[in-house]
């Protein structure tokens, strides 16, 4: 994917349409939702909640991160962050677009 190293664009900040300069950012991970779960797991089984079996809830199924994947995902989404000419300030884009390779011109 080509992009260009300035593009005309809506800027949040000074609320008019002016000149950005594109850069690229590296994405950031987000924390495991399996974590958390599992965390809460152990808080109820070291209180010694589950005396006897029985059905406990949404831990009597098998946990997220066990579960079988359909398949990997081969790219990762972009991340420009986009500097204002006119005020100074910088935004980055609602939602990236997958490309394997990009490239800014």
């Amino acid at each position: 994917m080509k992009v260009p190293k300035t593009i005309k664009r809506h800027c949040p900040h000074c609320n008019k349409h002016a000149e950005h300069t594109v850069s690229q950012a590296k994405k950031k991970g987000v924390g495991s939702v399996h974590t958390q779960s599992r965390s809460s797991y152990t808080r109820l089984r070291l209180r010694g909640a589950w005396r006897g079996s029985g059905n406990q809830g949404r831990f009597s199924r098998p946990p997220v991160g066990s579960r079988k994947m359909s398949g990997k995902k081969l790219t990762k989404k972009t991340d420009f962050r986009y500097t204002c000419k006119a005020c100074g300030k910088q935004h980055t884009q609602s939602q990236g677009k997958r490309a394997k390779k990009v490239e800014i011109i």
